[in-house]
């Protein structure tokens, strides 16, 4: 029997593997006898663990599909198929190149390495969910279930950085997916590339919401003692019953406040991103998650308000409106007035700070807590002058014949 995590045939691309397990929702089923008389839309129910239930279309579609009732409970087979929850699908992806440069000047870092596309997480709000688009996939459910995972992320690593004219950078691990979502148990490719990093003493910061990070501690201790490595641990609530509907496969808070302190005593410098803010749900909790991460053993914090780009608008709202009615106008409204009365805003400069009244006020807590608690207190500084070119995957191979 084929194991799902086998590599597809040689000529099969990922817009090929698109088209396989389509929801029957995607499509409209013709009446034998008279045209499909549209209906409301379908208003799915939540499913433990997924953090969306609509494969909603991406920006790219070229085709616009809405079920219909046609008479013979096509409707009903087409719902009752979507309410079973789906499995994760693993892709495997061969690249050409796995570090990207950054052009953000509100980001703090100059190189990103992702190991995967997608992230099994399922968190509503994640930024990231439109870069599916490009593969043909749907930033809403396919982002949680259809993983693309780099299986030569390292091997393509190993290239640059034994490369004469590459020199280190900033470089961070997790940007726009977690590198230990849970199919990292089994494939290992963050190890892998970790693993590259620490031959070459090349400094490196990573993020993510998992206990999975606590596994490569041997790496990543090491690292940080020679002040080649740096962790952060993101912390949007503490509340488990709203983790578990905003953040459905990640790490319970409790467990992340453990890594957090695991991370830390290890001697890993540790900080916090409480991001997104989303204003009266999970904001309320700002002070006491800073708190909680100090405790715990965190020396520095970030946060950044709810940010809404392309398709997360429409699933966010969506999810608002699913599990909190009561409050989904105010929420938007609040979101709106951060965003000069937009849902979303995309320039540089103020797009991961927000703007207006309630913004300033957002920042101005956030100061004070973190000046209460000391955090940020001292910047934790990565040493470049210890790189080294790692030994080209050839050279390895010839070393093995000894």
């Amino acid at each position: 029997m084929p194991s799902r995590f086998s590599l597809p045939p040689a000529d099969e691309s990922l817009d090929d593997a698109a088209s396989l397990k389509r929801s029957p929702l995607r499509r409209s089923t013709p009446a034998p006898m008279a045209a499909p008389v549209p209906t409301a839309p379908i208003t799915l129910q939540p499913r433990k663990g997924r953090g969306t239930t609509w494969a909603i279309a991406h920006r790219f579609s070229r085709d616009e599909r809405e079920p219909v009732d046609d008479g013979w409970g096509a409707l009903d087979q087409a719902v009752q198929a979507e309410e079973l929850a789906p499995g994760t699908q693993v892709i495997f992806e061969h690249v050409k190149s796995i570090l990207t440069g950054n052009e953000s000047p509100d980001i703090p870092f100059d190189l990103s390495i992702n190991p995967y596309r997608g992230c099994e997480h399922g968190c509503i709000y994640c930024f990231a969910r439109p870069t599916h688009s490009y593969l043909n996939l749907s930033p809403g459910l396919d982002f949680e279930t259809r993983i693309i995972a780099k299986v030569n992320a390292a091997e393509r690593l190993r290239e640059t950085l034994s490369r004469p004219g590459y020199t280190p950078a900033q470089l961070n691990i997790g940007s726009a997916t977690d590198a230990y979502q849970p199919v990292e148990r089994k494939l290992g490719i963050t190890r892998a590339i970790i693993e590259v990093l620490c031959e070459a003493s090349h400094p490196f910061s990573v993020i993510t919401k998992s206990a999975g990070i606590e596994r490569d501690l041997d790496l990543i201790a090491p690292m940080a003692g020679a002040g080649l490595a740096a962790a952060y641990v993101s912390l949007t609530t503490l509340e488990p019953a709203l983790a578990r509907i905003l953040e459905p496969r990640a790490a319970s808070p409790q467990r992340r406040l453990k890594t957090i302190q695991s991370l830390s005593e290890a001697g890993v410098p540790v900080g916090v991103s409480v991001s997104p803010v989303i204003p009266f749900l999970n904001e309320p909790e700002l002070e006491r998650i800073l708190e909680a991460a100090a405790q715990a053993g965190a020396v520095s914090a970030f946060s950044i308000p709810l940010r809404l780009p392309w398709e997360v608008n429409p699933l966010f709202q969506d999810w608002l409106q699913t599990h909190f009615p009561d409050r989904a106008a105010r929420v938007m409204a609040r979101v709106r007035e951060m965003r000069g009365g937009r849902d979303n805003d995309a320039r540089f400069g103020t797009r991961l700070r927000g703007e207006g009244a309630w913004a300033e006020l957002l920042r101005q807590r956030f100061t004070l807590a973190v000046r209460k608690l000391g955090l940020n207190n001292t910047r934790t500084v990565l040493d470049f002058g210890e790189f080294r070119p790692p030994a080209r995957a050839g050279a390895l191979h010839q070393l093995s014949l000894f």
